[in-house]
């Protein structure tokens, strides 16, 4: 029997409209993240799901709760949450460049090799995100889970899976849906960036 994980990203904020970096910022959905939530819910009401999990950040908790709607029982998670962007945070791409265009510039063209002023090495966050997915995976072995998470948090874990590095190629749309499966100790992406039940 297959072990499946059901990655959520978050709807989306007034920050994502904005094209801000949200990071560890505890930043709520907008009212459009909120109705993405709610075509979530119709999407996923007829998947059957063992346990809910979800980083601690408001965002990803609302759009958990719209989506189960009380029916589970939902376990915040510090560890799924977005890497922490330093000084980049709450900002957009234009202050980034009029800021800290040389650092913006090397990190958008390697993030493992460069990281953001006070923020947290890509190494790093990967390293947290995978050992969380390895244990969500152990404890719920056989069964249907649904994660509710971050952009970064899926990328690095699709990244892990594809044995590759590209890190800003992987990260999905808000509110989308992203399949895997675990079978005979194999990871396998079933679905990416699934998004047309907002259309």
């Amino acid at each position: 029997m297959s072990t499946k994980l059901i990655l959520i990203r978050h709807g989306e904020t007034v920050w994502n409209a904005k094209k801000r970096y949200c990071g560890t910022n505890d930043i709520g959905l907008s009212k459009k993240g909120k109705i993405q939530a709610e075509k979530l819910r119709h999407r996923l009401k007829d998947e059957i799901v063992h346990r809910v999990y979800t980083s601690d950040r408001k965002r990803a908790v609302q759009t958990a709760k719209i989506i189960f709607n009380g029916s589970k029982v939902i376990e915040k998670i510090p560890d799924l949450r977005e890497i922490h962007f330093g000084r980049f945070e709450g900002l957009t791409h234009k202050q980034i460049l009029r800021k800290y265009a040389a650092v913006y510039k090397k990190w958008l063209s390697d993030p493992y090799k460069n990281h953001a002023p006070k923020g947290e090495k890509l190494i790093d966050f990967r390293k947290r995100v995978i050992s969380e997915f390895k244990a969500i995976t152990r404890k719920n072995s056989g069964r249907s889970t649904a994660i509710v998470c971050h952009g970064g948090v899926i990328s690095v874990f699709i990244t892990h899976i594809l044995g590759k590095k590209d890190f800003w190629k992987h990260i999905p749309h808000s509110a989308s849906i992203t399949i895997i499966e675990y079978k005979n100790r194999k990871l396998k992406i079933a679905l990416f960036n699934d998004t047309n039940h907002l259309n």
